[in-house]
This record gives C-alpha cells, structure tokens and sequence, in this order.
C-alpha cells in the first residue's frame, strides 16, 4: 500500500472545497500507485501524471529495494539532472545512517529532512557536491551534540544544587 516516509511540498495542491491536506494525501496516493505499477525495466519518468498539478508536470523516480524516491518537476527540468539529484540525496541518507533504511527515515524523519534541505530548499537545487552536504550534516551534528552537552551540564547543576537533596 506504500506509506510516505519523508513528503515535501514546495509548490501548493488545492481543490475547490478541500483541504490543502486532504488533496496532498490524494496527490501522494496517485503518485505511489503510477509509480508502483510499472516494472522496474521501465524508464524512471512519467509526464503529465498528477491532474492538480497540471500538464506541465512529471515524476522523475527511483526504486531502490522497497524505497521509492520521488520528485515532482516542472517538464522543462531535465530527467537526469533529477536522476542524479535523486542519487545524491539517496548517497547522503547511505553515508548518514550507513546502509539506509526504511527505519531510519521513519526515526531520523528531521535528519533525513535536514539532509533533504541542505540539497533543495524551496524547490531549488542548493547543492550537489556529496562532500559539502555530508560536512553540513557533520557540523549540524557537532552543533547538537554542543547543545545537549551543555543542556546535560545545565540540568546536572541544577540537580545539585537543589535545596533539601543530600550532597
């Protein structure tokens, strides 16, 4: 039945006397079922597929394993550009939690969304070069280990010094 693990919308979805939510659902279900159809074998693109969109949309995707990753572009953007991007971010979830899987995207959802940013932000490329996006996803982890340290060392304080307890 697929379940979406990690969704982004960067361009809105409505319908007349829907909500925003309810349509994205719809789009993702459409999405899963174009996409899980076909065979393997078969090129990793469809163009003019989500009606709420629009004719001048495609899907560009890849299977890997029991994982579909899926852009939805604009048809002047180019099917191997995406492919590629699509490799990037997939290479990135590998480095990051060593052999990704659907469980880390289900209990990492903020990683893989950081990881996801750090390449497209507001439907842009940001960035492609696996090494700068690894070294951003290193210093952001650096910068929340800091953080726990010091809340860690803040409530460590504060649990000593609290009146009434034995030192």
């Amino acid at each position: 039945n697929g379940q979406p693990r990690i969704c982004k919308f960067f361009q809105s979805v409505q319908e007349e006397g829907y909500f925003a939510e309810d349509v994205q659902q719809q789009v993702i279900r459409k999405v899963f079922q174009q996409v899980a159809q076909r065979p393997d074998n078969f090129c990793n693109y469809l163009e003019g597929s989500i009606a709420e969109w629009g004719d001048g949309t495609k899907l560009i995707y890849r299977h890997y394993a029991t994982l579909y990753f899926v852009f939805a572009v604009d048809k002047l953007e180019s099917d191997l550009g995406i492919l590629d991007l699509i490799q990037v971010f997939v290479e990135a979830l590998d480095k990051c939690f060593e052999n990704v899987c659907e469980l880390d995207l289900i209990f990492h959802s903020d990683k893989v969304h950081y990881i996801l940013d750090e390449i497209v932000m507001a439907g842009m490329v940001l960035e492609t070069n696996i090494v700068a996006i690894l070294q951003s996803v290193n210093d952001q982890n650096k910068l929340h280990q800091r953080s726990l340290s010091k809340l860690n060392d803040a409530l460590v304080g504060v649990t000593k010094n609290k009146p009434g307890r034995p030192r």
